[in-house]
């Protein structure tokens, strides 16, 4: 099990240096990077070399390394410049070339471990065979451990929701990235969004374990843990609020724009992408129909004042 929880954090993190590799790559080819923006790169990409090779790498797969190889080796100095519009048109090309090598690698890694899984806008019910059921969110997969008198479950990605058949002498553990949970008699939900992994307790409760001390986590309550973040104490939530999405519904309640647009993208046959770094803070809340993610997003564009340029696969959002 310590084997495959490892195996697990590897897969997060080339994730998330790739996510941000692809981010930074963006953000400094499609406009002129500000002091404070230059500054913050600099010190992502020197704070890892793995960074730095994760940077590399997103640059190689569209041949423009050498236009940017300035911010990596001599940081004064601009990358050419180019007209704005050719520079988002670039931009956008060397994105969905980056986006699909990111999901076709992951995907790939991810589909060769897992015994259920789920694309997207799909739901999935999956019984056990010791009678419990977990039921998957979209673009969801799971890996399961049965043997030996074991009963673990490893969310690979996604969103999904447990409810667990008491056994004493074998307790139910689902394994995510840099945590466990522990079912302790119990139906409860787990999603894990970007960096953040959310667990929401709706009967009885669970024994959450994320680099720290475990955290008890009562019905109704919920924890979240991440990167260098042991998991929090548990606080209230409204579980049918987080549940919604097995009735159809996503509902935020003041939630920033780059968790909803990552909850919007398990909906959307295709990506959505938020290129302004001053709009992703902001805050959304709403009642939105599953089944009608671009409704949705517009409707974000309208409440928050913001621009959606719908380029068929790709949904660009800026402020």
């Amino acid at each position: 099990m310590a084997r495959r929880m490892e195996d697990d954090d590897a897969l997060f993190d080339r994730s998330s240096r790739r996510r941000a590799a692809i981010e930074w790559w963006t953000r400094l080819d499609c406009q002129a990077p500000t002091p404070q923006e230059r500054e913050a790169f600099v010190l992502w990409l020197t704070c890892d070399p793995s960074n730095r090779e994760a940077f590399e790498k997103v640059c190689r797969i569209w041949g423009d390394l050498e236009g940017l190889r300035p911010f990596i080796d001599e940081f004064e100095v601009a990358p050419p410049r180019r007209t704005p519009h050719a520079r988002v048109a670039a931009g956008l090309v060397g994105l969905a070339f980056a986006l699909l090598s990111y999901v076709f690698f992951d995907d790939v890694w991810i589909m060769l471990r897992a015994q259920a899984s789920t694309g997207v806008a799909e739901t999935r019910m999956v019984p056990l065979m010791d009678g419990s059921r977990i039921e998957l969110g979209p673009r969801s997969a799971i890996s399961l451990d049965f043997d030996e008198g074991k009963r673990n479950v490893t969310l690979l990605r996604g969103q999904a929701w447990f409810e667990v058949a008491p056994d004493a002498g074998r307790p139910f553990s689902v394994l995510v990235a840099r945590g466990s949970v522990t079912a302790l008699g119990t139906s409860f939900d787990i999603s894990t969004t970007g960096e953040r992994t959310e667990v929401t307790v709706a009967q009885h409760r669970v024994r959450v374990m994320a680099g720290g001390p475990a955290i008890i986590v009562d019905e109704g309550e919920q924890s979240a843990f991440g990167p260098g973040a042991a998991a929090v104490d548990p606080y209230r939530v409204q579980v049918d609020h987080v549940t919604a999405w097995r009735r159809g519904k996503l509902i935020f309640d003041d939630r920033p724009l780059t968790e909803v647009v990552s909850v919007l993208g398990h909906y959307l046959r295709g990506y959505i992408l938020v290129l302004d770094p001053s709009i992703r803070e902001r805050r959304v809340s709403g009642v939105f129909d599953a089944a009608e993610p671009m409704a949705a997003i517009s409707a974000i564009e309208k409440a928050l004042g913001l621009r959606a340029l719908d380029l068929g696969y790709l949904v660009v959002l800026t402020g």
